[in-house]
């Protein structure tokens, strides 16, 4: 087992990590930006060590001065989190260069999969269900006409590279496919440095779903249920639940199948996420692979028992899984709700400053990931979300009334926050009622005159 982990990331999953580690007996290394000195992850981690300016490339995207900073503090191994470098394959590959363990996947896989048009024609080959479209990558605005209609409109140009909701444009009808090609080509460019895109069927209001995979390097593989993630604002998760209220055991059985046939195909290790669309016969589709820990992965933990972060760092040390999929159980329900700082009644624009008075709420089936305290100044330099606030319960009207009661207790003051907002998700009677999809969310603001 590895003595010593750096953590590559910042917020709460670098908290998250950090604990894992703790619990594990790993001496942990934070990396923090000058704006970030007086974070959590900074100050709980065995070590920190300043990285940089407050700029991500600068600092959290900065290759070299994380390399560094492992091997000044004598760590083992790299832990990337979400976001950043984790799913950089030069990263990956940066640290086998100089004998760091790179906890995830071989930088092979980080590869394959993270060219989205590759990944959907490696899953084709495989014989896991795609959405139809492009084979890969389309190389003319002619091309792209040809296949859209023959997929039928609407279609998505979708980048490559892209991740986040970045680099994607729904095409309604031919005449609006150059111009929306043209944009969804410059975006990918601008945030990926990769301007290739591919085209793929529009499924109109499907459900968005993912199966949690877990692999080691010993030819081993076990998948961990599924999360519905349908409730997105401009292709940003905003609450996930699991398990999903639309699918069937048989139908999750059928998923879990196809996405362990994935991973599979591509020789994955680690922890990974298969994302598909369901559409309204509960017929489902590969979207992409995620190759690192997601967001939403407590939601996972807290139905299965399996502790995700720590099974990644015993993968990556060279150990087996400790359990195989019949030791795999489904309790109960979990809820998990992103609160950021952020205004809703004003775009959802982001609300830096310092939170002046904090209670965070507690009780039986009540957890919070978070790395914000009292006192805190949260700057404008990274991502809005605060905290995670995840409800378990012993069904899914029990989680439902859980979070209810906890966000109404979640104070923070100083900033505004999302809070309220997702508390009326929560009492929206058709979410209650399990009729949502990956469009809800924008009818629901519609209804609210909330602007998108």
């Amino acid at each position: 087992m590895f003595k010593s982990i750096l953590i590559a990331n910042r917020g709460e999953i670098a908290v998250r990590i950090i604990r894992a580690c703790r619990e594990i007996g790993i001496r942990s290394v934070a990396v923090y930006s000058t704006a970030d000195r007086s974070s959590l992850h900074a100050q709980i981690a065995d070590e920190a060590v300043c990285i940089g300016p407050p700029a991500t490339k600068d600092s959290y995207l900065n290759m070299n001065a994380i390399i560094q900073a492992a091997i000044n503090t004598g760590c083992d191994a790299i832990h990337p989190g979400f976001g950043f470098l984790s799913e950089n394959a030069e990263f990956a590959r940066l640290c086998e260069q100089y004998g760091l363990i790179f906890i995830g996947p071989s930088y092979h896989s980080i590869e394959m999969l993270g060219d989205k048009a590759a990944a959907k024609e490696t899953m084709k080959k495989a014989g896991v269900p795609v959405i139809p479209g492009s084979d890969g990558a389309v190389s003319s605005v002619e091309e792209a006409m040809m296949i859209a209609a023959k997929a039928g409109y609407p279609v998505l140009v979708k980048a490559s590279a892209g991740g986040g909701g970045r680099g994607i444009r729904r095409v309604d009808s031919p005449s609006e496919l150059e111009a929306q090609m043209t944009a969804a080509q410059q975006e990918a460019k601008n945030f990926f440095g990769d301007d290739t895109v591919y085209i793929e069927k529009f499924l109109i209001n499907p459900h968005h779903v993912e199966i949690q995979i877990i692999a080691d390097k010993h030819g081993n593989y076990i998948h961990l249920c599924e999360r519905d993630c349908s409730m997105q604002r401009r292709n940003q998760k905003v609450l996930e639940e699991c398990p999903s209220p639309i699918i069937t055991p048989e139908l999750r059985e059928k998923m879990g199948k196809a996405a362990i046939t994935a991973a599979k195909e591509c020789g994955y290790y680690n922890a990974g996420t298969i994302e598909f669309l369901v559409d309204e016969n509960r017929d489902f589709y590969f979207m992409e692979m995620n190759t690192r820990i997601q967001v939403e992965h407590p939601i996972t933990e807290e139905v299965t028992g399996f502790d995700i972060v720590k099974a990644q760092i015993e993968i990556a040390a060279g150990l087996p899984l400790r359990v195989t999929q019949d030791d795999i159980v489904i309790r109960g329900h979990a809820i998990e709700c992103r609160i950021n700082a952020e205004d809703p009644d004003h775009n959802f624009r982001p609300s830096p400053g310092t939170i002046t008075a904090l209670y965070m709420p507690g009780g039986p089936g009540i957890r919070i990931d978070g790395a914000v305290y009292q006192g805190y100044t949260i700057t404008p330099f990274y991502d809005s979300m605060i905290s995670k606030l995840i409800a378990h319960g012993s069904d899914r009207e029990d989680a439902i009334n859980k979070m209810r009661w906890a966000l109404s207790e979640f104070i923070v003051e100083g900033v505004e926050t999302n809070i309220d907002f997702q508390l009326g998700l929560i009492r929206n009677s058709d979410f209650k009622n399990g009729n949502y999809d990956i469009g809800f969310l924008g009818r629901y603001m519609e209804s609210k005159n909330v602007k998108k």
